[in-house]
């Protein structure tokens, strides 16, 4: 056999990884086989070198901005924490849904006229809790539409709308944070509920202050009613956020909530508003005072329009529903329209118990005797006759108070300005001097003491010594005399110098005490003057002591309270604030002094408050320099009382009692008594004696010069005369 093949090597590829061998005996060295040739490793390209610079500010900014990125981080991750941390604390302080409803600082004062119509509002009026599920579709889609359109996309805090308002401000030149805020209805009502804080009177000055804090809008505030409008909307669901708002939101014309503003200027409830009334009202949360539509019809209608195109533009309302809405714009209630009373009303608030007033945050009801025909009646007629003829520019300033002869005040217009509230009322706040409108005082005292309408006193030239003042000579306004005149004729021609006479003759302090009791509560000066009318009076005060007059002798206390019941209440808890008192002089005086006043309106110096086919009492009274002028009298169904005059106290130009003011005064009774069956005055009409004559106007003769048949008053004038002039 061959052995050709040793030595030679297998033909196969070694391991690559060949195992260790065993170890085995060293045996000779052999021969050392060539090297075979490597393959060549292949090499990366040889790159360019970088920039040194280039790769040092690459350096710089990737060291920067991992810094930046690790700090982020890191204090989003500890400001999440915080931020859920403070949400979850003010979370635990939102009180209960039904805690936050009715958030009113007072309570309210409803006011109904005689028929128990409401005519009037007071206080913070709240008519009832309402549900976002409750009040109108329209109503609760025009809010979401005009406050907060993506009020069910957010989470309390919008993001986008902030970005808008931002952005709005600084087009409009305004600071980014000024004007526009971007708030949701979240956060309104997180401010509206003060962020929780109630109202403290230890810590506040007054609530104006603590509700001024709860308003401000400092970066701090909006801070923190964020916070709290995210800790509502993981509290409450949506529909109870928008309840809360639609209950706290303050809507003008002091209605509080969606209920109050529907009743108060529809007189419907909320859940039945349409389109244009929602529209009207969700305008209102803009900017409540300005633009309710008691206030500013127009403007509040202009709103109502932007709010319709909004709710359109949102698929709220249909093309056809908006056009709709804008071709029947809201209009008012018949009593939001009136706005009847209002300076009636202030004065019956201001006569109200302190438990019923808007501060004992109770809510009241009252009925009072306010006639709205007959407010209508004496407001038409002051404007008419200032139209007509008081000239332009002039400030002179009227009232009038329209009561019944109980009392019971029926109408009132406290100033030139008619349907408002919260202003001066001169028909019960002005005290001015009433001039020739007291000397029915004087004269029913002497009817009192028995002497008759045909008694007669001389007009003649008078002066008497004043103790510490020197001589008074009074004078008649004509500046004639008139000799021996009746009681009548002196006060149908409202005679000065026998007034005087007839004062001191049956005594001051007598005249005093019966115009006190018919109702002039104020100082009434022991002066002689007195008797011209020197003190002061309201024009309430006046009317209320002619009303005695017609009612035959009894004082009255004007009254505009009927009933006041706490809301809910069944059972009153007030009744009548006035009316008849006790007699101050007897009947029959009373019906002869009423019959010597229809002739200060047939024959004297108020003719021109005459009425056609109906009788009427009353007298006139211009004090000096004609800073006051009044008219004050009465047909068998009404008092009336009229004053005009200037506010600063300047003299009037051409104005006496018996003009301007007397024609306020027949057209105020015109439409008083439209209607009514002419009545007779309650007056007796006495038989002139047969031996009675009156002298025509002349000079009287001197106060030396004796006359024949004295009358008794004339011979105590004689004698009072002599005692304070020391004459024989």
């Amino acid at each position: 056999m061959s052995d050709s093949g040793r030595g030679k090597g297998r033909l196969v590829a070694d391991r690559r990884y060949p195992k260790k061998a065993a170890p085995t005996k060293a045996k000779p060295a052999a021969a050392k086989p060539a090297k075979t040739a490597r393959p060549k490793r292949k090499t990366a390209p040889r790159r360019r070198s970088r920039n040194p610079i280039v790769a040092f500010i690459l350096g710089i900014f990737g060291f920067v901005f991992g810094l930046i990125w690790r700090i982020v981080w890191r204090v989003s991750a500890v400001v999440m924490i915080v931020l859920g941390l403070a949400v979850a604390y003010t979370y635990t302080t939102v009180p209960p849904l039904n805690q936050l409803l009715d958030g009113r600082a007072q309570g309210s004062v409803t006011l109904h006229d005689r028929d128990g119509k409401v005519f009037a509002w007071r206080g913070d009026q709240f008519g009832g809790t309402v549900t976002a599920d409750s009040v109108s579709p329209y109503l609760r889609d025009a809010v979401i539409a005009t406050e907060d359109r993506r009020f069910f996309l957010h989470p309390g805090v919008d993001p986008i709308g902030i970005a808008s308002a931002i952005r709005i401000n600084l087009r409009e030149g305004r600071g980014p944070l000024q004007g526009h805020g971007g708030s949701t209805i979240s956060q309104q009502t997180a401010k509206l509920l003060c962020l929780g804080v109630e109202y403290d009177a230890t810590k506040w000055k007054n609530e104006a202050e603590f509700v001024g804090d709860c308003r401000q809008g400092s970066l701090a505030r909006k801070a923190k009613e964020a916070l709290y409008a995210i800790a509502m909307e993981i509290k409450f669901t949506k529909k109870d956020i928008l309840s809360i708002y639609l209950n706290r939101a303050y809507l003008g014309g002091g209605a509080y909530g969606a209920e109050a503003a529907a009743q108060r200027y529809f007189s419907k409830p909320a859940s039945a508003l349409n389109p244009a009334e929602s529209a009207m009202i969700a305008g209102l949360l803009t900017a409540p005072s300005s633009l309710a539509p008691t206030s500013n019809m127009d403007r509040s209608r202009e709103r109502a329009a932007t709010v319709i195109g909004l709710m359109q533009d949102q698929g709220y309302l249909t093309t056809a529903q908006a056009d709709d809405a804008r071709a029947h714009p809201a209009v008012l209630s018949d009593a939001a329209e009136a706005r009847a009373g209002g300076y009636f009303a202030d004065w019956v608030m201001d006569n109200l118990p302190d438990f019923a007033s808007v501060e004992s945050r109770q809510d009241v009801e009252i009925r009072t005797t306010l006639d709205q025909r007959l407010q209508r009646a004496a407001e038409d007629a002051m404007n008419a006759v200032f139209d007509e003829k008081v000239r332009d520019g002039s400030k002179a300033q009227a009232a009038i108070v329209v009561m019944s002869a109980d009392g019971a005040v029926r109408a009132m217009v406290g100033g030139r300005k008619t349907g408002v509230s919260g202003v001066f009322n001169r028909a019960t706040q002005a005290k001015r001097q009433t001039g020739s409108a007291f000397k029915p005082f004087v004269y029913a005292t002497a009817l009192e003491l028995g002497h008759g309408p045909f008694d007669t006193v001389v007009d003649e030239p008078f002066c008497m010594n004043i103790p510490g003042s020197g001589q008074w000579c009074p004078k008649n306004y004509t500046k004639e005399f008139k000799g021996r005149v009746t009681l009548t004729d002196a006060l149908t021609n409202s005679l000065n110098i026998p007034a005087v006479k007839i004062s001191e003759s049956v005594g001051r302090d007598m005249v005093r005490q019966v115009a006190d009791q018919f109702g002039i509560r104020s100082d009434i000066d022991n002066t002689p003057a007195m008797a011209l009318g020197t003190s002061e009076a309201s024009l309430l005060e006046m009317t209320g002591a002619y009303a005695g007059i017609l009612n035959g002798g009894s004082s009255v206390r004007p009254y505009g309270l009927m009933e006041l019941r706490i809301k809910g209440d069944p059972d009153p808890m007030i009744g009548a604030g006035g009316g008849i008192g006790e007699r101050v002089i007897n009947e029959n005086a009373a019906k002869e002094l009423i019959y010597m006043m229809e002739k200060v309106i047939s024959e004297g110096t108020g003719r021109r408050a005459r009425l056609e086919g109906r009788e009427a009492a009353g007298k006139t009274g211009t004090t000096q320099a004609a800073r006051d002028a009044w008219f004050v009298g009465f047909t068998a169904d009404y008092v009336a009382g009229v004053w005009m005059g200037n506010d600063d106290n300047t003299p009037l130009t051409g104005v006496t009692g018996g003009g301007l003011p007397a024609d306020i005064w027949r057209e105020v009774m015109v439409r008083v008594n439209e209607g009514i069956e002419p009545k007779p005055l309650p007056m007796i009409v006495p038989e002139r004696p047969a031996t009675q004559v009156v002298s025509q106007p002349q000079q009287a003769e001197p106060q030396s010069q004796p006359q024949r048949q004295p009358d008794p008053i004339e011979n105590f004038m004689n004698k009072l005369l002599r005692d304070i002039l020391g004459g024989n």
